[in-house]
C-alpha cells in the first residue's frame, strides 16, 4: 500500500475540494458545464495516479451525466466498492456535500494503487446524487447498481463516502435522530458508519475492522449508528441487493452549512479528515484481502 504522509495527505485533500468547490463550485444538470468540468477533474486526477478511467454514461434533463470508475484488480470474483458523489445541491459550492468525499475517493485510490487484494476493488465517482434525482429519480448510483446487478456483479460490500470534513470538539455541537443523543457523545469530533437493520451485523464487523485506523483525537472508537438511513449512494446499493453502509460527519445533525451557499472549503478541518481518509484506505485493503472465492 502506496504510504502518505500526514501533512501530505492533508494538503491532497485540500487541493481537491478547493478545486471542486472553490474552483468549480456547484455542479449539477442546471450547470452542466460545471458538472462536465468537475467529471473532468476527477477523472484527470485519477488518471495522473496511473488508473485507467471507465466512464458510465447516461443523459438526463437535459445533460450528459458520467459515472468514473477506477479499479483495483483482485484475484477472486468478489469485489469491495467505496464511492461517492461529485454533484451539489443547486445553490451550494459543496465543499462538505460532498467534495469531502470526492476528495477522500482520490486519495484512497491514490493510496490503493499498488495493493494487490484478494477480491477487486472499484471507486466509483457518481453523478447524480442530489434532489431530484435522491431517492425516486435516475442517481447515478442507480444508474451503476442496476447495471451491476444485470452483469451479476459480486459485490461483496459497498461504502458511500458522504461528507467526511466537519468536525467539533465543542459539547452539543453534535445531534442524532429520536432516542439515539443518550446513546452517543454529543461532541461532532468522529465519523459515523450507517447501515440499514438488515445489513447491521456485517456493517458492524466492518466497522469494527476500521475503527482502529479511522480514530482520531476525542474519539476512542466511531459510533455505529445502526437505524435504516437512506441519506446517500448506498441506498442504491440496497435497493439492488447489496450489502453497503454510509460512512459520514452525519450531515445536518452536526453541520450547519449543509445545503447551503456557506458550505465552502475554509469550514472543512483537513487534519481530521486526512486521519479519516488514511483510516479508511487502511481498512478497506484489509477488507479486500480479507474478502476470498
Amino acid at each position: 500500500m502506496t504510504a502518505i504522509t500526514g501533512a501530505t495527505l492533508e494538503n491532497r485533500l485540500r487541493r481537491h475540494v478547493n478545486a471542486l468547490a472553490g474552483d468549480i463550485g456547484e455542479r449539477n444538470v442546471w450547470r452542466p458545464e460545471a458538472l462536465e468540468s468537475a467529471a473532468r477533474y476527477i477523472e484527470a486526477e485519477l488518471s495522473g495516479i496511473g488508473y485507467e478511467v471507465a466512464a458510465q454514461s447516461y443523459g438526463t434533463h437535459g445533460a450528459s451525466c458520467r459515472n468514473l470508475e477506477v479499479t483495483v484488480p483482485g484475484r477472486s470474483k468478489g469485489i469491495v466498492l467505496a464511492g461517492a458523489h461529485y454533484d451539489t445541491v443547486a445553490g451550494s459550492p459543496g465543499a462538505d456535500d460532498n467534495a469531502s468525499g470526492v476528495a477522500g475517493l482520490i486519495e484512497i485510490a491514490r493510496a490503493l494503487r499498488t495493493v494487490e487484494p484478494a477480491c477487486t476493488v472499484k471507486l466509483v465517482a457518481f453523478v447524480n446524487e442530489e434532489p431530484p434525482f435522491f431517492f425516486f429519480g435516475e442517481m447515478g448510483s442507480k444508474v451503476y447498481a442496476e447495471a451491476a446487478r444485470r452483469r451479476g456483479d459480486d459485490i461483496r460490500a459497498m461504502l458511500s463516502l458522504e461528507m467526511l470534513g466537519c468536525y467539533s470538539d465543542a459539547r452539543g455541537s453534535q445531534a442524532y435522530p429520536p432516542l439515539l443523543k443518550w446513546f452517543y457523545p454529543d461532541r461532532g469530533d468522529f465519523i459515523a458508519f450507517v447501515s440499514n437493520l438488515r445489513r447491521a451485523a456485517s456493517s458492524t464487523r466492518w466497522c469494527a475492522r476500521s475503527a482502529p485506523e479511522a480514530t482520531f483525537r476525542g474519539t476512542p472508537r466511531e459510533p455505529r449508528l445502526r437505524a435504516g438511513v437512506s441519506w446517500s449512494d448506498q441506498l442504491s446499493f440496497w435497493r439492488a441487493g447489496y450489502p453497503a453502509l454510509m460512512v459520514t460527519d452525519t450531515a445536518f445533525f452536526r453541520y450547519p452549512h449543509y445545503h447551503q451557499p456557506t458550505d465552502t472549503p475554509d469550514r472543512i478541518r483537513f487534519p481530521e479528515m486526512a486521519r479519516v481518509v488514511d483510516g479508511l484506505a487502511k481498512a478497506i485493503a484489509v477488507l479486500a484481502s480479507a474478502q476470498t472465492g
